[in-house]
């Protein structure tokens, strides 16, 4: 499988809460969460997902709270795959579950920039 797409940049330690705020977890279609996909990041990232749709995040992304909300909200904004130096365990076990490809990639975050062109080949 492959994925291409732009890259769309966030820090170390993006806890779920910043995924998709916690206002947000009363929505029960997929589509609606994703509507508001990393705006606690920056209210300017759910207008950005449909261009760049492969995440580049730096250490620990996805801690915080178990909710399965966040790796759904990325998937169904159009969000291809998340690459990371590392992903907090229930984030990356609930992605996966979910079918949100998810790669640990040392040194990431520091070689792209966001905007950049990738092409990911999980074969």
């Amino acid at each position: 499988m492959i994925f291409e797409g732009k890259a769309l940049k966030c820090g170390d330690n993006v806890d779920t809460d910043a995924i998709i705020p916690g206002k947000y977890l009363v929505l029960t279609r997929p589509e609606e969460l994703a509507a508001h996909a990393l705006e606690g990041l920056n209210p300017e990232f759910p207008s950005k997902i449909g261009e760049f749709t492969v995440l580049v995040a730096g250490r620990n992304f996805g801690c915080g709270s178990s909710r399965e909300h966040a790796p759904l909200a990325l998937k169904h904004a159009g969000v291809k795959c998340v690459l990371a130096e590392s992903f907090a365990r229930i984030f990356f076990r609930n992605a996966v579950n979910l079918g949100l490809p998810v790669l640990e990639c040392q040194g990431v975050s520091s070689r792209i920039i966001e905007g950049d062109s990738l092409k990911v080949n999980l074969r």
